[in-house]
């Protein structure tokens, strides 16, 4: 888009498709962190809650194998690498699935605003962020200051939430002390579980908000000028003179090919200055003669000049001339009702050739009144 030239232009449209488009492949599209921070956080909950006892528990027996080796082990050194590769296998094993359900809510979650998208665009190197002055705009301009209010609602939210935890678990942890060491720690286990878990609800709300302002920032990002959407159509459609340019010269193409059959007709028909068409009849292979060029003006003298030049015979009516112009359509056969005036020039033009072939043909009458219904008569 042509953006540098307009930036003095209010930019009050809606983005086109194509613009939509461009934005997309540059790697430009609406997305929201904290929309993924919400899925990575409740993913972690969820999976404490699930997979907690397991993970426990195994980590719990990684700790007492491998914390109570052998002197005789601890002192073979070609033991202690192996010993420590199978405790990070088994450790990794343990915590395997939390970290698999946290990889696909990590991949999935960007996915729910804007869809699937990879730009290598996205990933190149641009020079305009290194400028320290943009930078400062970045980050003192609306948008900062926008990013700035939300991390104070998300720090105020969620210290609140935390002291309102604390407060409704107030009993709960003073009795803590109370416990043996089992019972208190799986006591505070799950006070912590029960806590993150509705602390990562609290993002939801934030979340909430977050995502209809990045689709709302998105859109105003990529709104046009009147001019952007006038310049953006010129180039899908084309510009107007090359448009012309490109109608003149398939006319033109096509006016070569028109007078390129001129030397095969029969009969070129004029008014006889205005208007000229070039019949051709094939007898066994057309049902019925064809009009092969025709023109006005202009059109009409080049047509008569190569009729004489290729000996074709040039008969002047200007009643049948009119109607075959505006009635027959070009490389196509003429009306029925035009048949019998046509047929009476064709008869005229064969007995004139086969006259000046042989002295004994008499040369035959022109002519005059040709019937030409009143429906095809253009006065």
């Amino acid at each position: 888009m042509a953006e540098g030239k307009n930036e003095g232009q209010e930019r009050t449209e809606e983005a086109t498709p194509k613009r939509q488009e461009e934005a997309r492949n540059e790697g430009q599209i609406g997305r929201s962190r904290e929309l993924n921070t919400m899925a990575l956080l409740l993913t972690a909950a969820t999976g404490f809650f699930i997979f907690g006892n397991h993970m426990v528990s195994n980590m719990s027996w990684l700790m007492t194998q491998y914390f109570s080796i052998s002197r005789a082990k601890l002192y073979d050194s070609s033991l202690l690498v192996p010993l420590f590769l199978q405790a990070c296998f088994e450790a990794l094993e343990s915590i395997g699935p939390l970290l698999v359900i946290l990889f696909l809510a990590a991949f999935f979650a960007p996915m729910l605003v804007g869809g699937w998208m990879f730009s290598v665009k996205a990933l190149a190197f641009k020079w305009e962020k290194m400028d320290p002055v943009k930078g400062l705009t970045r980050v003192f301009g609306v948008r900062g200051l926008m990013e700035l209010l939300k991390a104070l609602v998300k720090f105020s939210l969620m210290v609140g939430l935390a002291i309102f935890l604390l407060w409704l678990k107030m009993d709960e942890l003073l009795y803590l002390g109370l416990n043996g060491l089992g019972p208190g720690m799986a006591d505070a286990g799950n006070i912590i579980l029960w806590s993150f878990l509705l602390l990562s609800a609290a993002t939801i709300l934030i979340a909430g908000a977050d995502v209809p302002f990045q689709l709302w920032e998105h859109a105003k990002q990529l709104k046009m000028s009147k001019q952007d959407v006038k310049d953006e159509q010129k180039e899908t459609e084309g510009k107007p003179e090359v448009k012309s340019q490109i109608r003149t010269m398939q006319q033109e193409l096509a006016n070569r090919r028109m007078l390129e059959e001129v030397p095969k007709a029969d009969v070129v028909i004029t008014n006889p200055s205005h208007y000229a068409v070039a019949l051709r009849y094939e007898q066994g292979n057309m049902s019925a003669p064809r009009l092969v060029a025709r023109g006005v003006d202009f059109m009409a003298q080049r047509i008569r000049l190569i009729a004489d030049q290729n000996d074709v015979t040039v008969f002047a009516s200007p009643l049948l001339a009119r109607a075959l112009y505006f009635n027959a359509k070009l490389d196509q056969e003429i009306p029925a009702g035009l048949y019998l005036a046509v047929a009476q020039i064709l008869a005229y033009i064969y007995q004139l050739r086969a006259s000046r072939r042989s002295s004994d043909m008499p040369v035959p009458d022109k002519p005059t009144q040709l019937p030409i219904p009143a429906e095809f008569r253009t006065e």
